[in-house]
């Protein structure tokens, strides 16, 4: 390989499962907001992003599932971020960030 000049290897396998996967997360949470009194939909591009309302105040807060180094993390506007196991977790925040 001469100076100056990059190799990229770029694998597309797993895209697919990449947002499957994604969409699963969103999935488990909504079911969690829900739960908890605040209205959600799924948009974007592949439904890559729940979007949470509360029913109440209308205040809205768009949530992404993204891989990280350790595994999976929701993130949200206003800064936001947990793992995804501790979804109840963020569920409740939720709740008290659209309250």
């Amino acid at each position: 390989m001469r100076s100056g000049w990059w190799v990229v290897m770029v694998s597309v396998v797993g895209v697919r499962e990449v947002g499957e996967v994604r969409r699963r997360h969103l999935a488990v949470l909504a079911y969690e907001v829900e739960a908890r009194g605040l209205r959600w939909r799924l948009a974007g591009p592949q439904e890559s992003v729940l979007s949470v309302v509360g029913p109440r105040t209308r205040r809205q807060v768009m949530v992404v599932a993204t891989p990280v180094a350790s595994g999976w993390s929701f993130l949200w506007s206003g800064g936001g971020m947990a793992d995804v196991g501790r979804v109840a977790e963020v569920a409740d925040r939720l709740a008290r960030l659209l309250a």
